[in-house]
Formats: C-alpha cells, sequence, structure tokens
C-alpha cells in the first residue's frame, strides 16, 4: 500500500478539500495510507525532523504546504513531492499550484460586466497566488482603459492577521466610489469587510467585493456575506493522489505541475449592485438578471425601455462590455454550471431550468462557451464527484 506523508494546515478550507480529494481517490481507485503531520511540528521541530519522521515511516510520497523550507533535505529522500506552493514555484518536485492569473481575468470581466469603471486590487506581495492574481486581474482592467488602484501588503505568512487597519481604511476611504474591489483570496476580502464597519463604508453600494475561495465560514461571518471564486481544490488533490500512484507504478517519468482551475463565482450580497449610469440599460440588465431562464430576446427587451433597436445595443454594449446575446448566454451558462456542480438534477431539466428549447440546444452552446458537453464538466467538476 502506497504510504503519503501529508503536512498541511488542516483547519483551512483549501487544505481540507485536497485532502477530500485525495481521499477519494483512495476511495475509488486504489487505498492509500496516510499519515497527517500538522504544520506546528515542522515549525516546532524543523525540517530535519519533518525529513527524518518520513525516512522513518518509509513514506512512499510527500504532499506538503510550506513556505520556505530546505528543499536538498527531502530530495535526498528520493521519492515524489508536491509542494502546495505559497512564495513561488519550485523546481525538482511537483507543484500544486493554480490558475491564478486566469481567475485574476475572471474577477474582472465579472466586474466589467456590471458597469464598474473604477477597480482596485488588495494583497500580499509574498505570494505567488496573490501576485498572479493581480496580474491577471490588472491585465484585463487596464486593457480597457478602466480606472485602476492597489494596495499591497508586503509583510509575508506570519504577518497575514497583522494587517494595518488604520492604512487599509485610508487607502479604501482615498478611492473613487463606487468601486469594484478583487481581493486575492477570503481572508483578504473580509479584511476589507471589517474594516469597512468600522469605518462606515457601504458594501455593496460604495464597494462592490470579491474575494477567491468560496471559503464557507469567511464569506458567511462577514455582512453583508462575500461574493467569491469558486476553485476545483477536490479535483486538484485528486490529480495529486493519482500522480503519486504513476509515478511510484513507474507508468509516468516526467509528472508535470497540477493546476487547480477556477470554477465559477458564487455570488452573495457583497456584489450584488450594478454600476450602470443609464438608467434604460440597468433597467434591461436587471430585468435579464431575473428572468434569463425564461423566453427572452432583443424584441422583449426593446418594450421596456423607449429606445430603437441599434440605440439599446450600442448602449449596452457601452456600459456592459457585451452584447445583449452573449450577456443572456453568460448567465444561463453560469446558472448551467452552478446546477450541474450542487444538483442531481438531471441535463434535460437543468436546460429547461435554464431557458434552453432542448438538452441538445443547451449541450451545443455550453460546448462553444466550456470547450467540454454539460455531461463532461459535471463528471469533472461536481461536488458530488
Amino acid at each position: 500500500m502506497i504510504k503519503i506523508l501529508i503536512l498541511t494546515d488542516f483547519t483551512s478550507a483549501y487544505s481540507r478539500s485536497l485532502l477530500k480529494g485525495i481521499v477519494r481517490y483512495s476511495h475509488e481507485i486504489e487505498e492509500l495510507s496516510f499519515y497527517r503531520m500538522p504544520l506546528f511540528y515542522r515549525a516546532e521541530y524543523g525540517d530535519k525532523y519533518v525529513a527524518g519522521w518520513a525516512r522513518k515511516w518509509k513514506a512512499d510520497a510527500i504532499i506538503v504546504q510550506l513556505q520556505d523550507l530546505d528543499l536538498s533535505l527531502f530530495l535526498k529522500l528520493n521519492i515524489p513531492i508536491i509542494i502546495q506552493n505559497y512564495y513561488d514555484r519550485l523546481n525538482n518536485v511537483i507543484n500544486l499550484t493554480g490558475d491564478y492569473i486566469g481567475t485574476g481575468y475572471m474577477a474582472a470581466d465579472f466586474f466589467i460586466k456590471r458597469g464598474f469603471k473604477n477597480f482596485a486590487f488588495y494583497g500580499v506581495v509574498a505570494t505567488i497566488w496573490s501576485r498572479e492574481r493581480y496580474q491577471g486581474f490588472k491585465e484585463r482592467i487596464t486593457e480597457g482603459n478602466y480606472n485602476f488602484f492597489e494596495y499591497l501588503e508586503k509583510g509575508g505568512v506570519k504577518e497575514r492577521r497583522a494587517y494595518n487597519l488604520d492604512m487599509l481604511a485610508k487607502w479604501l476611504k482615498s478611492l473613487p466610489k463606487p468601486v469594484a474591489i478583487f481581493a486575492c483570496d477570503d481572508q483578504y476580502a473580509l479584511y476589507i469587510s471589517e474594516t469597512c464597519k468600522i469605518h462606515d463604508i457601504s458594501i455593496p453600494n460604495e464597494i462592490s467585493l470579491l474575494g477567491v475561495d468560496n471559503d464557507n465560514l469567511f464569506c458567511n461571518i462577514s455582512n453583508p456575506p462575500l461574493s467569491s471564486i469558486n476553485l476545483d481544490v477536490e479535483y486538484g488533490g485528486y490529480l495529486a493522489a493519482r500522480t503519486i500512484s504513476q509515478l511510484i507504478k513507474k507508468e509516468i517519468s516526467q509528472p508535470s505541475d497540477i493546476i487547480v482551475k477556477a470554477l465559477q463565482i458564487v455570488k452573495r450580497e457583497s456584489t450584488e449592485k450594478f454600476n450602470i449610469r443609464d438608467k434604460y440599460i440597468l433597467n434591461v440588465v436587471e430585468y435579464i438578471e431575473v428572468n434569463f431562464c425564461k423566453k427572452i430576446n432583443v424584441e422583449m427587451l426593446l418594450k421596456k425601455v423607449p429606445l430603437s433597436r441599434r440605440v439599446l445595443e450600442k448602449r449596452f454594449k457601452l456600459n456592459t462590455g457585451s452584447s445583449i446575446y452573449n450577456y443572456i448566454q453568460t448567465m444561463r451558462i453560469e446558472n448551467i454550471c452552478n446546477l450541474l456542480i450542487c444538483s442531481d438534477k438531471s441535463i434535460e431539466n437543468i436546460a429547461v431550468a435554464s431557458g434552453f428549447k432542448s438538452n441538445q440546444n443547451m449541450s451545443k452552446i455550453f460546448s462553444k462557451y466550456k470547450h467540454m458537453t454539460p455531461s463532461e464538466y459535471r463528471k469533472n467538476y461536481s461536488n458530488n464527484k
């Protein structure tokens, strides 16, 4: 039986989701043996202790969350090592990493479609996941020549909780309102939420706030609850276990890094406001948000506003960055993704519930947007897999 030493923060939602994926592989494909080692063991006893214990236990592989380590000690074990990266991706190991730049793109596109002109990023310099989410978000925002602001904490993991509330409040007050803020993760989004509450800055009226990880505790302890980007972390854990098995059995020799992808934005009250000043377009957007699952087309929308078709389509694109057709289809696709991941509804019922005439019609359009069929999407990403 393959023996895996797991050294991570078992209290974090991200790490626990990884463990669920690892355990799922063990139950479904191949039984594995685990030894959990909390992070404080390494903090108290050092890298030599961890490497020595792995040798004593005769571990076949290690999955580890470490910020700065003596990698040479672990490489001497001559076993597969998967690093849940933090500061940077490392050489000579398998990095359990993420499409952080793509996550930044997703956040930017979400806010742009809601009509914002002012955007800001809040994160930390030290970590690769914050730096690259910042990179993707800024790149997309500056492409559209929007106003962009940033506040990057200089501290590392040990200083995470000791953020400067006064400086953060000063920065938040200085931003033009309304502003869309993307925080590097849910914990940093919660810092903003707490600071806004203390200083009477309104969320979502003045600040629309989005985090990453969809940590249910952090998101719902906030007032208002935080919108967040949901990551396919569990599947990342599944891939980690599979990669270890393949390496040990010599089915592969040159493994690739394991990339955790962003799935979808889980919308809660912290972003539930549009910043569209054109009252007619705002009326149309709000109608689409409520009725996208029903039969809806441009002719129906024209009855809601005193505009010609040409003017409506031009002003809609100007305010949302999207055509009316694409906006409606995007809403429907997001709803399909949510139902595929979070429900046991049949694909036929999901098609009807999402405003499509047939399962075939839905599958064709879904594949165009997601580059896979609804069945493939459910198989890859479902919470019930």
